[in-house]
């Protein structure tokens, strides 16, 4: 039942709302930010490369066909918050509860597997993309102090280090405890695609004109790729790019932090929207300024094919490291849900 401040005929806009005994106090704004704190990842440094495989006319096509799809499955996953109707109906709290109400518990196994499957992979590419960040920082730090090629270090030490802070953060009770975090995650992954689309855009400046081609690989002339090979880089281009838009199997998670009213569907309508249209505004500007700076040579890590200037690029490697913090903050957290609810329900047994 929604219970709603009210004094004087108005409503008290102190009140914070507080059902099943866990408190909402979310916001369009918050939503936002976990929005794109879950989408936008390591992946968007990989887009350069995707579009090059792809060329000019499939490669943005596909961005913008993928933030379409995510935004319209991310609509309907609002309204399946609460059942039966999506206004007045019970609460979901997680991703299996929608799936359960909605579905039938038969379902459950097979959704449960394909979205923890998804998570761990995303927190697998979270820390080996932190660590080679962290790890391209103290190369850089090396060379430039003691001017040699000859630095080398160990990513495995900058894994642990990762680890040791996820494990300090998680201990937070809940998602909206670490708000700030995802706020500061969402405003680094700003800052580290900001810096990787101005460093493209000057060197597309440098040398003029834009480079690449309309169809990409499948129109390159070189003895050393064959069809298959080609064909494999295409498919592989299209997944990075699914995988950048990766967002649905925490949308209901997000959604139960808010309050209301307005409805929760509403409000995480419009978070969808704010959150995917600023990420394919980043992944489009990054993935085509990049593509026309580099030309079929882009590397898979845009930040890789920039050397100088030096600090710069360490500084968007840092942004990158705090951004995939918050992300498998926001993964860890709407990941063990379930796995706490199983517990409990043995408790109780």
């Amino acid at each position: 039942m929604e219970i709603e401040g009210v004094e004087g005929g108005r409503r008290d806009n102190n009140f914070i709302e507080k059902e099943d005994g866990k408190e909402r106090q979310g916001t369009v704004w918050s939503a936002t930010a976990h929005c794109i704190t879950a989408v936008i990842g390591s992946g968007i440094l990989a887009l350069a490369w995707s579009v090059a495989q792809l060329g000019w006319i499939i490669g943005p096509i596909s961005l913008l066909a993928f933030a379409s799809i995510t935004y319209y499955t991310s609509t309907l996953l609002a309204d399946c918050y609460r059942c039966p109707d999506p206004i007045t109906g019970s609460r979901n709290h997680t991703y299996m509860s929608a799936v359960k109400s909605y579905l039938g518990p038969k379902n459950v196994i097979a959704c449960f597997i394909a979205q923890h499957t998804n998570l761990w992979g995303a927190m697998v590419s979270y820390t080996i993309t932190s660590a080679t960040s962290m790890r391209a920082i103290a190369r850089s730090y090396c060379f430039h102090k003691h001017e040699t090629t000859g630095c080398s270090a160990s990513g495995n030490s900058f894994m642990i280090m990762f680890g040791a802070i996820n494990i300090l953060l998680s201990q937070f009770p809940n998602l909206e405890k670490i708000t700030w975090l995802s706020v500061v995650a969402a405003v680094m992954s700003f800052g580290y695609s900001t810096i990787s689309f101005c460093l493209c855009m000057a060197k597309w400046i440098s040398h003029g004109g834009i480079r690449g081609s309309l169809m990409g690989i499948m129109s390159r002339e070189d003895a050393t790729l064959s069809s298959a090979s080609k064909t494999w880089s295409t498919f592989q281009a299209l997944g990075n790019i699914a995988f950048a838009f990766t967002y649905a199997e925490v949308l209901i998670e997000i959604q139960d932090t808010l309050r209301s009213p307005p409805s929760e569907n509403v409000t995480m309508k419009k978070a969808s929207l704010y959150g995917i249209g600023i990420t394919t505004i980043f992944y489009i500007a990054i993935g085509c300024t990049g593509y026309a700076a580099f030309g079929d040579s882009v590397p898979g890590n845009i930040l890789a094919g920039f050397y100088e200037p030096f600090w710069l690029v360490d500084v968007a490697n840092v942004f990158i490291v705090v951004h995939l913090v918050g992300a498998y903050q926001v993964s860890i957290v709407f990941g063990s849900v379930m796995f706490k609810e199983l517990l409990i329900k043995c408790y109780v047994s």
